[in-house]
């Protein structure tokens, strides 16, 4: 056999991962434009790498190479610059489309699915760029209990939901808005089976307590209920979700609308029987099921008795007409718990400073290596081992900085004390007498004025803090210091007034 004429078979893609890359108003001001710039929410760094490249890199390892990447069109160039460049470590196939929505305007994810289901040919993987995960938690333990799933009981979604270790009270300033709320869920641990999603029309209805259907207490007499756990907004999907998605055109959330939903089909006989065809199309899974029954993968559990009724084969006829019988439609759970390993979304800026402080106490600053940079750091300045310091970043002397994260081509004066602070690229903090900042959170591009002082701040990008000024506790963004610069223009000009009519 002349083994150079011999076609190589082509490996079917058994995922394609969806990237969700939106504006982050939960971030704002950081996630403002800067001008005719935009500051895109995957390119925001953590500990100095853009949060994209983390989610990118879990796909990765995963053994994921596709990616379809979908973001607002106006984050398209700097995106596709990212993806292209030599920051990117990323060798995934990245497919990237755009869609037109503004910062004031919100498109949902299942709008999305809907607009973009041409391009998903199979079972994918719905991720927000914004996930953190531990090492604790790869993506195989996800994909991996879907495949189990699926073949064995004929599920149609894993969700991923985490806990997070609350934050002491007086960490963050109230002025930064509120920290993500964890939803109440119930599951079934036993067969890790996903039964109930708190909604926001749940608790508009009753927001003392919990409704949960006969049916479901039923069929699951075994449950959990918590309100501990956050949603990673990971989902493992068969391809079929979105056939039912075209069907309910009305909604709009996948997390808060679709998944709560899809919930019930599980035990509600009247949504089964109307959408169990869509979402599980009846196949010959019998050889798959043989293999599982045999697999250290598979929870035997007694999940299984709802992917046939009987131990007796069934005859393709009774397969078909008694399709409650075939499949469970389960969607499974995957529960991190806090102590498991510390994962998070960077969806808001308290966890947006929280994920970079995490970085730092498990990292040892040491003086860059190379010449250029490292004539860029003064050897008066003090800097603690738990700070990270970005490339072409000036240090002048007499300086300290502790527990901090310094972008790159930033410009830090003398005299200046930042303690607890993410400052973002080419911020600049100006000379002449000492600037003092205290868990600080600085847009790209910010410039902080001599003898200032600012604790628990955020910035946009551009800002500008003036010479001496004190604020505490602030969202800083341009719209008030423009709002402030023009107030002190009309000042100046009704000054000018006057005088003219004096000299009159």
């Amino acid at each position: 056999m002349d083994l150079d004429t011999v076609k190589s078979e082509q490996i079917t893609r058994e995922f394609l991962a969806v990237v969700l890359a939106g504006f982050g108003n939960e971030l704002l001001p950081l996630t403002d434009d800067y001008g005719d710039e935009p500051c895109p929410k995957a390119l925001l760094p953590v500990a100095n790498k853009p949060v994209i490249e983390y989610t990118l890199s879990w796909l990765e390892q995963s053994g994921i190479k596709d990616v379809l990447l979908i973001c607002p069109s106006i984050h398209r160039p700097s995106i596709y610059h990212h993806i292209h460049s030599d920051v990117s470590s990323s060798s995934l196939r990245i497919d990237l489309q755009t869609y037109d929505e503004s910062q004031d305007s919100s498109v949902g994810t299942c709008t999305l699915l809907r607009h973009f289901s041409s391009r998903i040919t199979e079972d994918f993987v719905l991720v927000s760029c914004d996930f953190m995960p531990p090492p604790s938690l790869p993506l195989t333990v996800l994909l991996n209990k879907f495949r189990t799933d699926a073949v064995s009981c004929g599920a149609i979604a894993t969700t991923c939901w985490y806990g997070l270790q609350k934050p002491e009270k007086g960490t963050f300033p109230e002025e930064w808005g509120p920290l993500p709320l964890s939803v109440p869920i119930v599951w079934e641990e036993a067969t890790g089976t996903l039964l109930y999603v708190d909604t926001p029309d749940d608790v508009d209805r009753n927001s003392e307590e919990l409704e949960l259907r006969m049916s479901l207490l039923s069929r699951h007499s075994r449950t959990k209920l918590s309100s501990s756990f956050h949603d990673s907004h990971v989902y493992v999907c068969k391809r079929s979700i979105l056939d039912v998605l075209h069907k309910k055109p009305n909604l709009d959330s996948f997390r808060e609308e679709f998944i709560p939903w899809l919930c019930k089909i599980q035990y509600q006989r009247s949504k089964r029987e109307k959408y169990t065809k869509v979402l599980y199309p009846h196949t010959n899974t019998s050889s798959q099921q043989l293999a599982l029954q045999h697999s250290t993968l598979l929870l035997h559990s007694g999940d299984h008795h709802l992917m046939h009724s009987t131990s007796v084969p069934t005859s393709p006829t009774d397969s078909d007409t008694d399709t409650e019988n075939v499949a469970s439609l389960k969607v499974g759970i995957v529960v991190h718990p806090a102590e498991a390993g510390f994962a998070i979304r960077v969806n808001s800026i308290h966890n947006f400073l929280e994920i970079n402080r995490r970085f730092l106490a498990g990292i040892t600053y040491a003086l860059p290596t190379d010449p250029k940079n490292r004539s860029l750091i003064d050897q008066r300045a003090q800097i603690s081992n738990d700070t990270i310091i970005g490339d072409s970043t000036q240090v002048s002397e007499r300086t300290t900085i502790k527990k901090s994260v310094i972008g790159r081509h930033c410009i830090i004066g003398k005299m200046v004390k930042i303690v607890g602070c993410i400052l973002l690229d080419h911020c600049i903090i100006e000379d002449e007498r000492s600037a003092k900042l205290d868990s600080c959170i600085l847009g790209k591009n910010t410039k902080i004025g001599a003898k200032t002082e600012l604790s628990r701040c955020v910035t946009q990008a551009g800002y500008d803090v003036g010479p001496g000024e004190t604020v505490k506790g602030e969202k800083l963004d341009v719209s008030d210091w423009t709002a402030q610069q023009s107030d002190s223009d009309s000042l100046k000009g009704e000054d000018d007034e006057n005088s003219d009519d004096t000299f009159e």
